[in-house]
């Protein structure tokens, strides 16, 4: 996989891999595998919100405007 990131993003990878005496492959799985998850959560939440948000306008719009 190759990906594009900036100077001061590679720069901060290669100084938190060598403060840990790490390589920056390993750097960038751990933060791969601790993000992907807290990813999936957010949006998820973010679905869930949405849903929820649509479902009270919709009652909100069917309390003021309600069908004769």
């Amino acid at each position: 996989m190759n990906i594009f990131i900036t100077y001061e993003l590679k720069e901060r990878l290669v100084v938190l891999a060598k403060k840990y005496d790490r390589t920056l492959a390993d750097i960038l799985r751990t933060i791969l595998k601790i993000g992907l998850p807290m990813m999936e959560g957010i949006n998820e939440a973010e679905e869930l919100m949405i849903k929820e948000y649509m479902e009270m306008f919709r009652k909100l719009r069917k309390a003021r405007f309600p069908r004769d």
